[in-house]
């Protein structure tokens, strides 16, 4: 079955709540409005994640609503010293409380528990997201806070894929992901100042709403920097989901798409931190990830279970543009994961 690409706005649900109109898009063109949902609302997930990394550390942001459990997450890696810190805000039942935009480029979104921490993301004008970070306790008693803004490159596509499941008719997935933020800002963590300079940091946008089936086992790896002198970022994942209609796989070069087919994983069954090797079905791609650390993220509630295991590392290689062009890239900042989830 070949690609669908979108071109004009298209609704994820019917009348009836059901997800329809499956494929891809260079912009969030799928129309997600929530209150159509039939479903039942403990099935609804929603996340907004960002990932900004600069030549030394690396943090990931999450805000997870997943029905029974949602949380907000943050964790600090240095690139150098092979170090992390992870904090976990635990919210049970959110049920849609944490009110996460149905759009990727809408919001604000916002996490806030008293004074213990406070997490935002705001859209601004052009394109510009503004990460806000303020929990007084972070990891050993530190602190971490600071700002950080999010650019995108002039015109920039971003990846945007609906897809059901093979096996559940009404579970869907809606994701939106942008490999091409520049970042400029600082946090502090504790007593380290964490810079992000133009030229020198990147960002990543990681945006799922859907209806999830009662188990589910996804892979995504994703990375962003400079390569020849040309920024170059790229999605690449796959799952239980049908990708069929639309792949969760593109490049992004100065901002633009070039959209591949299939990607497969290679990981070596003795250690995740051995060399991982992705490959096209088309020949497009071959690309060496070479992890730097690895994470380990368990959630549970109950019946409700959320594993995700994650390396932080670099990737370099060779992918076939669309205008048949050959784009060698070499030692992009990133991370490559694997989430399985049941209820």
């Amino acid at each position: 079955m070949p690609q669908i690409e979108m071109s004009a706005p298209l609704s994820v649900l019917d009348g009836t709540g059901h997800p329809v109109n499956f494929g891809w898009a260079r912009s969030p063109l799928f129309v997600y409005n929530d209150s159509l949902f039939r479903g039942l609302v403990q099935r609804v997930l929603s996340s907004d994640r960002y990932i900004i990394f600069s030549p030394t550390h690396l943090i990931i942001l999450e805000i997870l609503d997943g029905g029974y459990l949602g949380y907000a997450g943050i964790s600090v890696v240095s690139l150098k010293d092979k170090k992390r810190s992870t904090q976990i805000f635990q919210t049970p039942f959110p049920l849609g409380s944490l009110a996460l935009p149905n759009s990727g480029e809408s919001g604000p979104v916002k996490f806030q528990r008293k004074k213990r921490v406070k997490i935002e993301f705001i859209p601004m004008e052009k394109g510009i997201k503004l990460i806000k970070v303020d929990i007084p306790k972070f990891g050993h008693h530190r602190y971490l806070r600071g700002a950080v803004v999010l650019t995108p490159p002039a015109q920039a596509e971003s990846l945007v894929t609906h897809m059901p499941w093979r096996t559940e008719k009404n579970a869907f997935i809606l994701s939106h992901r942008s490999p091409w933020y520049v970042a400029e800002g600082v946090m502090q963590f504790g007593t380290a100042e964490l810079v992000f300079t133009k030229g020198n940091a990147w960002g990543i946008l990681d945006w799922n709403r859907g209806s999830r089936p009662r188990s589910d086992i996804r892979y995504w790896a994703s990375a962003c920097g400079v390569s020849g002198g040309r920024q170059t970022g790229f999605s690449v994942g796959y799952g239980s989901a049908d990708g069929s209609a639309g792949t969760e796989n593109a490049f992004f070069v100065d901002g633009r798409l070039h959209k591949l087919d299939q990607v497969t994983f290679h990981i070596s069954p003795s250690s995740w931190l051995d060399p991982w090797r992705f490959t096209g079905n088309d020949n497009r791609l071959e690309m060496i990830f070479t992890p730097h650390q690895e994470r380990v993220e368990r959630h549970r509630l109950g019946f409700h279970v959320l594993n995700r295991r994650q390396v932080c590392g670099s990737f370099s290689g060779r992918v076939i543009l669309d205008d048949g062009q050959e784009l060698k890239f070499r030692d992009l900042t990133g991370i490559a994961e694997r989430r399985k989830s049941r209820f």
